[in-house]
């Protein structure tokens, strides 16, 4: 087997912790907590993890396994929403109280859940596909940087497309452009908050795991998950 095609502990490690964070992210997404003025999802307190992961990932072992890791992802988010969709339609015990409050957390709209997956797939495709190019342009320097213009580029995609498409119509537009920019603003102050601790993270994830890999003469194809 090629050396490129292991995967290794440290990345299977950060792949469950990834796709665990955006299962998490999508059933917090049901409550609105407020923060002084500002209204936000409790989604916020664990969906950045899943972008400041990607960027590990994109930097110790490039965007192969990048791709390969967001594709998990979005499956394992994809198996939650059927599997409540098919809990939330199955019939109640006559004695069990707690229909409403199942159904309010695990009865996704399909508007809302096509809107969540698409926006995370391309989200975060565009978050790795940054990270990789710029990692080839600037040679490897400058992590902090590529960190944070990357998950800037992802998150923004991720709003552009989320709230249009599971609110457009029913909020104003007006409204729609101050929460799109809430989201992304707050997120990238997450990963800038972190960042020291990614830094370390990233540095001892390449010294126990040997690997540092550039994207030289790769395919960006996104269906391409084979090549890992």
């Amino acid at each position: 087997m090629k050396k490129e095609n292991v995967v290794t502990v440290p990345f299977m490690i950060l792949g469950i912790v990834f796709c665990v964070c955006l299962v998490a992210a999508n059933l917090l997404e049901v409550k609105v907590v407020q923060l002084g003025q500002i209204s936000v999802t409790a989604g916020l307190i664990v969906f950045p993890i899943s972008y400041i992961i990607n960027d590990c990932i994109a930097e110790v072992w490039g965007f192969r396994k990048a791709r390969l890791i967001i594709w998990m992802g979005f499956l394992m988010n994809f198996l939650v929403v059927a599997l409540g969709q098919i809990a939330v339609h199955l019939p109640a015990a006559p004695f069990w109280d707690g229909e409403e409050s199942f159904n309010f957390v695990f009865g996704l709209a399909p508007r809302i859940a096509i809107a969540s997956l698409s926006a995370f797939l391309i989200g975060s495709f565009i978050n790795a596909y940054v990270m990789s190019r710029m990692k080839l342009l600037s040679h490897g320097k400058n992590f902090s940087l590529r960190a944070i213009l990357s998950t800037v580029a992802g998150e923004s995609a991720d709003s552009l497309i989320f709230f249009p498409l599971a609110f457009g119509g029913l909020i104003p537009l007006n409204e729609l452009g101050k929460m799109m920019l809430v989201q992304v603003v707050l997120k990238t102050l997450y990963e800038i908050i972190v960042l020291p601790i990614t830094i370390q993270a990233v540095k001892y994830i390449k010294r126990i795991d040997k690997s540092d890999v550039y994207d030289e003469h790769i395919s960006y194809n996104l269906l391409k998950i084979k090549e890992i």
